[in-house]
C-alpha cells in the first residue's frame, strides 16, 4: 500500500478528496469530543433501560424505573382536585343562585370557571366570549335562549341540537330550500328584515316584506322582530348577526339556513365545573 500524501503546510494526512486543488484533510475530531459522543451513547442505552422507549405490537417497553407522563400528571391533578376539594364540595352543594350571593364561593367559581372556558368554550366563543362567525357573543346582553343563571347552565349542560336527550331545539324552515317561497320573495323578506335594524331599503321592497314577514316569520321571530328565547329565536331588530348581516348573508340564511350546534357537556365536564362556568359566562358582562 502506499504512503498517504500529507499535507506539506500542516503535515496531515489527506484523504484523497480534491475540489478544484484544494485538498481535504484528514483532520481527526478532539478527543474531549469524542469521549462526548460515547458518553452520551452510553447515557442512552442506560435511558432505553430505566424509562419506557421502546414501542411493540402491543405495548411498549416500561422501564425500570416504571415512569409514566401520565402517571405524573393524574397524580398531580389529584392532589389539586383534593387541595381544591374544599371549594369544590360546597359549590357542588350549593344552588347556582346560591354561589352568586356569596362572595368567596363567587371568586373561586369565576377563577375556575375562566380556566374551564379557556379550555372547553374559547375556541368557538373567543377568549373573551367576544363570539365569531357563526358562534355567538357571550358578552352583551343578546341571548338566544336566556341570559339568567338557570337557562346558561341549561344551555351549557344540554347543548343546543346535541345528542343529548335534553338538549335545546329549534329550527329554522328553510323556505328558499323547500320552495316556501320564491327568490322574490325572499328577496322582498331580506329587505323588511335589514330595515328592522335601521337599513334603508327600497320601500316596495320592505311593504312586501312585511306581509310576508308576519304570515312565515313572526310566529318565531316576533311580530316585531324583537326575538323570542322559547325558540332560540334570535332578535332581528338590532345589529348583532349570528351568520352575517349583510343583504346577501341574509337572504342565504332564509333560502338555506345554518343551523348551529353546541355540544351537551353533562358527562363530559363534572356538575361543579358546570356551575363553574355557568357562573363565568354569567358574569362576562351580558348575565341577565
Amino acid at each position: 500500500m502506499s504512503e498517504k500524501e500529507r499535507d506539506a503546510v500542516t503535515g496531515t494526512e489527506t484523504t484523497g478528496h480534491v475540489w478544484d486543488g484544494i485538498k481535504e484533510l484528514n483532520t481527526p475530531l478532539p478527543k474531549w469530543w469524542v469521549y462526548v459522543l460515547y458518553a452520551t451513547i452510553v447515557w442512552a442505552i442506560g435511558y432505553w433501560v430505566v424509562y419506557p422507549a421502546w414501542p411493540g405490537i402491543s405495548g411498549y417497553t416500561r422501564g425500570m424505573f416504571g415512569y409514566s407522563s401520565h402517571g405524573e400528571y393524574h397524580a398531580e391533578a389529584a392532589a389539586a382536585a383534593e387541595a381544591q376539594k374544599v371549594w369544590t364540595d360546597r359549590i357542588a352543594a350549593a344552588s347556582l343562585d346560591q354561589i352568586n350571593s356569596d362572595a368567596e364561593l363567587v371568586e373561586f367559581a369565576q377563577n375556575g370557571g375562566r380556566a374551564i372556558f379557556a379550555e372547553n368554550c374559547a375556541p368557538c366563543h373567543g377568549a373573551g366570549g367576544q363570539g365569531a362567525p357563526g358562534f355567538p357573543v357571550l358578552a352583551d346582553d343578546s341571548w338566544l335562549w336566556g341570559g339568567d343563571l338557570a337557562a346558561i347552565e341549561q344551555t351549557i349542560r344540554f347543548g343546543i341540537r346535541s345528542t343529548h336527550p335534553d338538549t335545546r331545539v329549534s329550527e329554522m324552515p328553510r323556505f328558499g330550500a323547500d320552495q316556501v317561497l320564491d327568490d322574490a320573495q325572499i328577496s322582498d323578506v331580506a329587505d323588511y328584515v335589514l330595515s328592522l335594524s335601521g337599513t334603508e331599503v327600497d320601500a316596495g321592497a320592505k311593504a312586501r316584506g312585511a306581509t310576508l314577514f308576519v304570515e312565515n316569520c313572526a310566529a318565531c321571530h316576533g311580530e316585531q322582530g324583537q326575538g323570542m328565547i322559547e325558540f332560540g329565536a334570535p332578535a332581528l331588530n338590532d345589529t348583532i348577526w349570528q351568520y352575517g348581516g349583510d343583504r346577501d348573508a341574509v337572504i342565504a340564511q332564509i333560502h338555506l339556513p345554518k343551523q348551529g350546534v353546541m355540544p351537551a357537556w353533562e358527562g363530559r365536564i363534572s356538575d361543579d365545573w358546570i356551575k363553574m362556568v355557568s357562573i363565568y359566562v354569567h358574569n362576562l358582562g351580558g348575565g341577565q
